[in-house]
């Protein structure tokens, strides 16, 4: 049997990385798309696509500028769809490989910040969402990638609003503190049983 999907989501710092490790601690497979993501985008056939598609100014030292394709693809929508049209596939293919490690697990848990937007989400039987005060996220992301203000607003207005992600949500979970956040995993995960 096939083990269920959840697909676990959020806007860009709410917290659905520390909602995913406590979910991971408690014994649920944890596959992390971003971080696959930034691993794929090393193979040399989607690093050929990359700089096929947006220029050699985005390596540095043969290797994928970061910071330079951020800047390029969270100001033009249509270049941001174009980086997932190349990424997205290789992913989803990454995933499905990744799911056939785990046939006798009950659940799996599917962490993306795009899974709404990327349309993985038809994938995942269910859908959990994030949220945190617009703020605190931003304060966050500010702190953790030692980024701008303006930056930051760029990947939110890139991304669904929390009210278009919890219409499509089966659960919820509010980050307001750590003790409240691994109550609400619990309660979730009872309610899975």
């Amino acid at each position: 049997m096939k083990p269920k999907i959840i697909g676990l989501t959020g806007g860009i710092g709410s917290g659905k990385s520390t909602v995913a490790k406590l979910f991971e601690t408690m014994g649920f497979p944890l596959y992390i798309a971003d971080d696959q993501a930034k691993l794929l985008t090393k193979s040399p056939e989607i690093l050929a696509q990359i700089v096929q598609t947006f220029g050699n100014e985005v390596i540095e030292d043969n290797q994928l500028n970061r910071a330079k394709l951020a800047s390029l693809v969270f100001k033009n929508p249509t270049q941001l769809a174009l980086l997932n049209a190349i990424v997205h596939p290789a992913l989803q293919i990454h995933f499905q490989n990744w799911l056939l490690k785990y046939p006798s697990a009950r659940y799996i848990i599917k962490e993306a910040a795009i899974l709404f937007e990327s349309g993985s989400y038809k994938d995942c039987d269910l859908i959990i969402t994030v949220i945190c005060p617009l703020e605190t996220r931003i304060q966050r992301v500010i702190q953790r990638d030692q980024t701008t203000r303006a930056a930051v607003l760029e990947r939110i207005n890139n991304q669904w609003t929390d009210e278009q992600r919890i219409e499509k949500s089966n659960f919820i979970i509010e980050n307001t503190d750590l003790s409240t956040l691994n109550q609400q995993v619990r309660d979730i995960i009872k309610q899975l049983k």
